[in-house]
């Protein structure tokens, strides 16, 4: 059957509460509720296999390890699967630490609270909890009972809990506390639950020192949040004795909106808050704590529970569940803390740059675009926040880079390498893994090792060949100003070339020595940083240079980039420029053919001169000065023959 035109027909709106000077909204959530965890409850009942009693009991012990200090256990009067777990909770030492409460439920007849009952016996801390439907649906449909029946079955099971419990001798070894449901709470006349609450705790008499407890379930979600608020706020100030009950919130979230709907409630005057981890129940479950408490951590109020590790707690839950968390799910979802839109990205990296720039600590305010809780703080690493695929900009191939090689890529670098990023996305039609997207640079850009190109030896030296300035008397002479000389054994395709070339410095002097090769590159843009761990002082300790360089190619519009990575930041610049020059060859047509080198014949007397103290070999130099060709073929033939 289709759906309806006109829905009209079929379902009707829910009616609000007339609360015309309502209060909650102008109220904030400043300390954490009394949590109830119904996991073993209610969570377990709606299981299409349900946990069995070792399951059961490492789910409970997880739940004392977060903090939970009430713990709803069992329905023992529905299976005795419950029934001897529960037994086993009380009898077993060291199982129930002193400060947890166990919970169980019966519903309203007497023979099975007798029997819930019988399962807490000997117990330090029990809480008794009995439910019955108030709403004309249940009333009507279910139990054929009208409103005064209704009211007399509530009382009558109060008194009968009563006498078997707190009134009973027999019981003076245990705390009991009592609660009580109005099930179906929120499509109960607001009035007639008011009426049988006051009922109850008349017949209960609880005290300031041990109040009881209404739990006021939205059994299924029929409304706004909103509305839900206001149903509490009402609860609220039509009961008497207020400082003689607790207001319990038990929310569903049929319509999605259990969260919102605990949350206003609790602005609207309630103390406890009953749910399960990651929201398994009925339908579309239970309000989820894990949400609630790590939505207080991020308003910096102390949820008085612990989610540290919070991928060991999704561990139990779904080995326990046979359910997965969904990847999405808030805060605990394995894609929550993930960016993978280009601008996400470029945020994110901004926002940690700053954190790291400003030297905060993990006491600092976190103020992070699109991350409202810190990775760190629920057991997360910062690994997996910016993940890499085809919709991924620069930033973040950048982050998985500087994360897992500590290199801070220039902005044209990210640029670049982007591009083989998103192609590499593209042929993979998937997600790259950080490895891979490593891989992809390191091969890129010849981090490991160079294909074509490899530094033998060289020497960096002062060209003499111009005269300095004569020196003041009594002073030494200055060269600052005077070039620099490269002068070094390259090997190129398994190929070496005695090659040397003089400029303003060590990186002018090695782009000179490649010129004369027919390699002739020109530097664009130049940076550096360190990398590298520092000891406990801050002192760094085996500290490296990474060095970028961007060239062009003479007579050509290519662009190359470089990188090097050494602990002699020269040594790092000149790899760089070699890896520079390895990508210039690939790039040229009918690449990855032999490089042959294109000499210019124009070696001078100074250039042969540091060739031969740099190899040892002056027989290779002819006395004239000789010929470029003729020198590095003679040095090579002579280091072959050695």
């Amino acid at each position: 059957m289709p759906m309806l035109k006109d829905p009209s027909k079929k379902y009707k709106p829910f009616k609000p509460v007339n609360l015309p000077n309502r209060q909650w909204p102008n109220k904030t959530i400043d300390k954490a509720p009394r949590w109830l965890a119904t996991d073993l409850r209610d969570g377990n009942q709606s299981l299409p296999d349900p946990m069995d009693g070792e399951q059961k009991l490492k789910f409970f012990k997880m739940l004392v390890d977060i903090g939970y200090k009430e713990i709803e256990v069992s329905f023992p009067a529905a299976s005795q699967i419950d029934f001897d777990f529960t037994r086993r909770l009380v009898e077993e030492p060291g199982l129930t630490p002193d400060d947890v409460w166990l919970q169980v439920l019966a519903p309203c007849r007497e023979d099975l609270i007798r029997r819930t009952v019988d399962s807490l016996t000997g117990a330090k801390k029990a809480i008794l909890h009995i439910y019955l439907a108030t709403s004309p649906c249940f009333r009507q449909i279910v139990f054929n009972m009208d409103k005064k029946q209704s009211l007399e079955k509530a009382v009558a099971c109060a008194k009968y809990a009563r006498s078997i419990t707190k009134d009973d001798p027999a019981q003076a070894g245990t705390e009991w506390q009592f609660e009580f449901s109005p099930e179906t709470f929120s499509d109960t006349e607001p009035d007639f639950a008011i009426e049988v609450c006051e009922a109850v705790k008349a017949a209960w008499e609880p005290t300031v020192e041990n109040p009881i407890i209404f739990n006021l379930p939205a059994t299924v979600e029929m409304s706004t949040p909103n509305v839900y608020a206001d149903q509490i706020e009402y609860f609220c100030n039509g009961m008497t004795e207020r400082e003689k009950f607790v207001v319990s919130l038990h929310p569903h979230n049929d319509r999605g909106c259990a969260i919102a709907a605990a949350e206003l409630a609790q602005m609207a005057g309630a103390q406890r808050v009953e749910g399960t981890l990651f929201g398994n129940g009925e339908r579309t479950g239970n309000v989820d704590l894990v949400t609630l408490a790590l939505n207080l951590y991020t308003q910096g109020v102390s949820p008085n529970v612990d989610f540290s590790d919070i991928c060991s707690v999704i561990q139990v839950v779904e080995e326990s569940n046979k359910i997965p968390v969904n990847e999405r799910w808030p805060y605990g979802g394995l894609l929550v803390t993930s960016a993978f839109s280009g601008s996400h990205q470029d945020a994110v990296l901004k926002g940690f740059k700053l954190r790291e720039s400003a030297n905060a600590t993990e006491d600092d305010e976190w103020r992070m675009p699109y991350l409202p809780l810190d990775p760190q703080d629920i057991g997360r690493t910062y690994e997996a926040v910016i993940r890499v695929n085809s919709q991924s900009g620069k930033g973040g191939a950048a982050w998985v880079i500087l994360r897992s090689l500590e290199l801070d890529l220039p902005r044209a670098l990210q640029i670049e390498f982007s591009k083989l990023v998103q192609q590499a996305t593209e042929d993979a039609n998937r997600e790259l893994r950080p490895a891979e997207v490593v891989h992809l640079f390191e091969e890129s850009y010849h981090l490991k090792s160079n294909p074509r190109f490899n530094l033998i030896d060289y020497s960096i030296t002062t060209d003499r060949s111009q005269s300095p300035a004569p020196p003041e008397p009594g002073k030494a002479l200055n060269t600052r100003n005077l070039k620099r000389r490269f002068t070094g054994v390259i090997e190129i395709d398994n190929v070496q070339h005695a090659v040397t070339g003089t400029g303003t410095g060590a990186l002018s002097s090695l782009a000179a020595a490649l010129a004369t090769l027919g390699i002739d590159l020109d530097v664009i843009d130049y940076k550096e940083h360190s990398i590298g761990g520092r000891d406990s002082n801050g002192l760094g300790r085996d500290v490296k240079a990474a060095t970028y360089i961007h060239c062009s190619a003479a007579g050509s519009k290519d662009k190359v980039w470089g990188v090097g990575i050494h602990a002699d930041v020269v040594q790092a610049s000149l790899i760089a420029m070699l890896s520079a020059a390895s990508s210039f060859l690939a790039s040229k047509s009918g690449s990855p053919a032999p490089f042959r080198p294109i000499r210019s014949n124009t070696l001078t007397n100074e250039d042969i001169q540091a060739l031969e103290q740099l190899t040892g070999n002056s027989d290779a130099v002819a006395s004239s000065g000789g010929l470029a060709n003729k020198v590095n073929i003679d040095l090579l033939t002579k280091q072959a023959e050695a």
